[in-house]
């Protein structure tokens, strides 16, 4: 499975919560419990947060990458 910039921040967390929701932690997004959230793309979240999307995507991909060796 590969990321994109466009899934949402509740599909994400339902792909694996207790790998990506620390990797979303670290790179200061403290907002994965939000409701709001939910509905949020990675890229909209990223924007808001001033984050590098391509950098924090690259991140995710490389764990599920990991995960599926």
């Amino acid at each position: 499975m590969t990321i994109t910039p466009e899934i949402l921040i509740g599909e994400l967390l339902r792909i694996d919560a207790e790998g990506i929701a620390p990797i979303l932690m670290e790179a200061g997004m403290h907002c994965v419990g939000c409701p709001a959230s939910q509905g949020e793309s990675l890229a909209e979240a990223c924007m808001v947060h001033g984050m590098d999307c391509d950098t924090l995507v690259a991140s995710i991909n490389q764990y599920l990458a990991s995960k599926e060796a």
